[in-house]
């Protein structure tokens, strides 16, 4: 297909089977080639590099399975600009449907002197090699290696040659990841200048990330005319890495008015293909990066919390579902304020009344100021905990407690009685639990019996919520109190203040029974 058939189309070659394999510890197995190769078909990019057939058997039986099995994209095989490369790569395509041989060969003056050629062989090298694979399938790219350092005279010789030979397809790479946006545009936009047969193939850039440009520059020589871009899952690929598909489709997608381009990929498969290239390559996608991290859709400020919940597009311009996401996510921090939080709780069932809200907040901020982030488990035991309306006859003002090794646990309880000037004990114990369950006892009732003590964590991670229910007991009546906190002695406080709370209502009716 000649570039100027359909200038308003960049077609997506994927390489994360080739390239992104080659990641330091990414090495993949036949099995989880082939399921990432239809996850890609799934995923509607335009071509699959699915391996380097010469470099291995193993390699070799991916690109033949993958060429047997996955229908849609167009199936290519890489090859150095030697025969027995290219008679490889042609024997794994043979049952492809639409098969693509990719043949490269340095260009640059450090790629030729370090295979020790002259100019003009390399030049008859990459002649001979797209004819031969042109012999196998009519669809053949050519790489002159190295691209973006190669003399540019010598570069449009070779482009030229190679073109007249029979490849369809010529791509630019930016090899080690040395241009910059406005060097590579200007080079793509001379090529398509300089070049005369140039309208018989689509002009390609494959760019690495080696400067941290990879994206920019695909996207710059793309705004010069290429109509192909080389990338892969999750920008992974040699050392830094490779130009990132989702970035790059994500952002012909949302900045349309700007490009004025379109491609075939469906876009709400992004995030499941970035899960499943993680999971089997093994490599974490870092939480800030862009379209696929953890926290791309995530917002914790609060100013941007109220923004979002009022309109989306005050603080995202992409939809999370048109990635694959179901929503935006509220991540609830200590920055957060009381619209997000009235809006989690609401998802969450809770219709809290001002006040009630207001009391939850408080305690939201409290739990807020010692864990990152505040869980939904955390905020349904918030609430458990703080609206519950039973009366408070004993309240915790102070808490202070001593354990360790060789050390006496003690305890130093402050109480408020009824409202009333506070009721400060302490005591020591087996333990820092026991120690505080008896001071609170000595400021409180001494006739009160711990039958039962239960601790569990609410949520995960060093920072979870612990949980305490302790059952108690006095004058053959028994009742159960809770209490919440990252503090489990502080928990454990509050679940025996509750419990003690729960039996003063109790004593309460059965006052008003007698009566």
């Amino acid at each position: 297909m000649a570039q100027q058939d359909d200038k308003d189309h960049v077609i997506i070659f994927d390489t994360t089977l080739r390239d992104a394999e080659q990641t330091p510890g990414a090495s993949l197995i036949v099995r989880e080639k082939v399921e990432i190769a239809h996850q890609l078909a799934r995923l509607k990019v335009d071509i699959i590099e699915a391996g380097f057939p010469v470099s291995s058997d193993q390699d070799f039986e991916a690109v033949r399975r993958i060429a047997q099995e996955v229908q849609g994209p167009t199936i290519c095989g890489l090859s150095r600009a030697v025969d027995k490369d290219i008679d490889r790569a042609g024997e794994a395509l043979k049952d492809a449907d639409r098969p693509r041989i990719h043949t490269f060969i340095g260009t640059s003056p450090m790629h030729i002197e370090m295979v020790r050629k002259t100019p003009a062989q390399v030049l008859q090298m990459a002649v001979d090699a797209v004819r031969r694979a042109k012999s196998f399938c009519d669809d053949v790219e050519f790489s002159p290696m190295d691209a973006a350092r190669t003399d540019p005279d010598y570069l449009h010789g070779v482009i030229e040659a190679t073109i007249e030979a029979g490849a369809t397809t010529i791509n630019i790479p930016d090899t080690v990841g040395y241009a910059v946006p406005q060097q590579f545009g200007d080079l793509i936009k001379t090529i398509i200048e300089q070049v005369p047969n140039l309208g018989n193939a689509i002009l390609s850039v494959h760019c690495h990330d080696d400067l941290g440009m990879a994206v920019i520059n695909t996207l710059t020589a793309i705004k010069n005319g290429a109509r192909q871009a080389e990338c892969t899952i999750n920008g992974l690929g040699e050392r830094a890495g490779n130009a990132s598909l989702e970035e790059v489709v994500m952002a012909l997608k949302t900045r349309k008015d700007y490009f004025d381009l379109q491609c075939n990929v469906e876009s709400r498969e992004i995030t499941t293909t970035s899960r499943l290239v993680s999971r089997l390559m093994g490599i974490m996608v870092p939480p800030n990066k862009a379209i696929v991290g953890a926290n791309a859709f995530a917002h914790s400020s609060g100013i941007h919390q109220d923004g979002v919940l009022k309109d989306r597009e005050n603080f995202e311009i992409i939809d999370p579902r048109e990635v694959g996401l179901e929503a935006t996510s509220i991540v609830l921090t200590a920055r957060s304020g009381r619209h997000a939080l009235r809006h989690r709780l609401e998802e969450l069932g809770y219709h809290l009344e001002q006040d009630d809200l207001n009391k939850a907040y408080e305690r939201f901020l409290k739990v807020a100021d010692k864990k990152k982030e505040v869980y939904d488990e955390d905020l349904m035991a918030i609430v458990g905990d703080e609206i519950r309306d039973i009366p408070a006859k004993y309240q915790l003002d102070y808490l202070h407690t001593v354990s360790g090794t060789s050390t006496v646990p003690s305890a130093t309880v402050r109480i408020a009685v009824e409202g009333e000037e506070a009721v400060q004990e302490s005591a020591w114990g087996d333990g820092p639990v026991d120690a505080t369950y008896k001071a609170i006892k000595q400021a409180t009732t001494d006739t009160v019996r711990v039958e039962e003590y239960n601790i569990r964590a609410i949520t995960s991670g060093a920072e979870a919520l612990g949980e305490v229910t302790v059952k108690v007991s006095e004058d053959g009546h028994q009742v159960t109190g809770r209490g919440v906190s990252t503090d489990i002695i502080e928990a454990s406080a509050k679940a025996f203040l509750d419990a003690l709370n729960r039996l003063a209502i109790w004593q309460e009716k059965e006052r008003d029974q007698t009566v």
